[in-house]
């Protein structure tokens, strides 16, 4: 699903983990500008957007996201970070031009950026929720 991830947030190296309750995500602007989001909403956080860092493409499909005026985003993502079955950190490479999408929710002046999953395509994953990438995201690294 996505529990970490890898990025460069002006010229540093940055990897941080979904529990980290000050997890941010980079979040590419229609300016072409990389701001920083907060990365989704866990329990002990205040607020309305919805628990979790994950939002099913399929609920966002059939509207469950609606109410928080989704927007789809590019996370300019270098690598992100999945545990097997027995909770071993396996770290996955995103391809030059591709990027992960993401959706900013927001409630009145909270805002906040769910990671998109889907269905992986393998028949013997081990996660039944991948994140979504998406190609020909250009140079936004």
């Amino acid at each position: 699903m996505c529990g970490g991830v890898y990025y460069q947030d002006k010229g540093q190296d940055v990897r941080i983990y979904f529990p980290n309750p000050k997890a941010m995500l980079p979040v590419n602007t229609r300016q072409n500008n990389i701001v920083l989001l907060p990365w989704g909403r866990r329990k002990e956080q205040t607020g309305k957007l919805p628990l979790g860092g994950w939002a099913r493409l399929d609920s966002i499909y059939s509207g469950r996201w609606d109410r928080w005026f989704p927007k789809p985003v590019k996370l300019p993502i270098k690598s992100f970070m999945e545990k097997d079955i027995v909770g071993k950190s396996h770290w996955f490479d995103i391809g030059s031009g591709q990027c992960i999408q993401g959706l900013v929710a927001r409630d009145g002046y909270e805002q906040r950026v769910y990671v998109v999953t889907i269905t992986p395509e393998l028949v013997d994953a081990v996660h039944d929720r991948w994140p979504r990438i998406l190609m020909n995201c250009g140079d936004l690294l």
